[in-house]
């Protein structure tokens, strides 16, 4: 497929490189507003055309990647769905839940093949969390943990993309603890905030710093939420499945651990890298998507329930 991306920052050129790998994807098609984000586009995929609007990177294109921010996606997104071609949207799907609400209702109105780049959705991690806790392997789903800790926000491979740290579409709860909970609602089913405790700079134009949560299932099965922003250390992105009989931890997104008592041990000791098969997974499904098959990719309106989550956890 001749594919369009638009956004060439951190998160379109890394789709542009596994594109470049996968035989289903062509990304003949490149633009960005930033003529130094072209510029290191280029260096990846040389061959690639950069058009002079996204308009016309969608025209001549059988399917678009929006890795644009926030703010621009829904027109584009729209604007592709109106040309009757596939569209893949970076999370998060929007920072307005009305406009969303919007947007998902008229997607579903123009009836194209879209999806939404929850990274982990096509993962052996995920794949392989959801069907343990389907199956009764995990035994009763005690609870879900998810601890995210970071030095400095952005992070410092995040630096380009200045945006990420305001408060208006940016920040960790949006960009990170969103993917957990799309996986959290995959194991546990739709979700209700409980209650949330979101901590601010003193600058009202920056991100929040601290994010404390409690959200549960249908059945009562609570999350738990607890972010955090500062102090020399390492990244820590955690996910925590608690089941009676045996407990999974997903780890920096991909890597999978079990427990059922002691330490938890990892569980792919291949020593290859998880993301690679999860990545390829995700372009597989997205193959899939685009010809109208089934596929594993977050759909729109489970990328709306978990925006409502998070922007309800952002008001506090």
């Amino acid at each position: 497929m001749k594919t369009a991306i638009i956004g060439l920052g951190i998160m379109g050129r890394r789709m542009l490189e596994h594109m470049l790998r996968h035989d289903a994807f062509d990304p003949a098609l490149l633009f960005d507003p930033n003529p130094e984000a072209c510029a290191e586009a280029l260096k990846i995929a040389p061959d690639a055309t950069i058009t002079d609007s996204a308009e016309a990177a969608i025209a001549g294109a059988d399917l678009v990647y929006l890795a644009c921010p926030p703010g621009p996606r829904k027109a584009l997104a729209l604007a592709v769905a109106k040309a009757g071609k596939p569209v893949f949207l970076e999370k998060p799907l929007g920072v307005d839940v009305g406009e969303s609400r919007d947007l998902v209702a008229r997607m579903a109105a123009f009836g194209t093949p879209a999806a939404v780049n929850f990274t982990q959705a096509a993962s052996p991690a995920m794949i392989d969390t959801v069907t343990a806790a389907k199956d009764g392997t995990l035994g009763d789903l005690m609870g879900i943990d998810i601890i995210v800790t970071y030095a400095a926000w952005p992070r410092a491979w995040q630096a380009a993309a200045d945006w990420l740290r305001f408060r208006d579409e940016g920040g960790m709860t949006r960009e990170v603890i969103s993917h957990f909970l799309f996986f959290s609602e995959r194991v546990l089913g739709p979700l209700t905030l409980d209650w949330a405790r979101p901590a601010y700079p003193a600058d009202p134009a920056l991100c929040e710093t601290h994010m404390l949560a409690r959200l549960t299932s249908a059945t009562g099965v609570p999350v738990s939420v607890m972010a955090s922003v500062g102090g020399a250390q390492p990244d820590r992105q955690e996910l925590t499945i608690k089941g009676s009989r045996e407990s999974r931890r997903i780890t920096d997104f991909y890597v999978d651990w079990a427990s059922t008592g002691g330490d938890f041990t990892l569980r792919d000791t291949t020593g290859g890298d998880p993301r690679g098969p999860a990545l390829r997974g995700q372009l597989d499904n997205l193959a899939a998507m685009s010809r109208g098959d089934a596929h594993r990719l977050a759909t729109l309106d489970e990328a709306l329930r978990v925006q409502v989550l998070i922007e309800a956890m952002l008001q506090g």
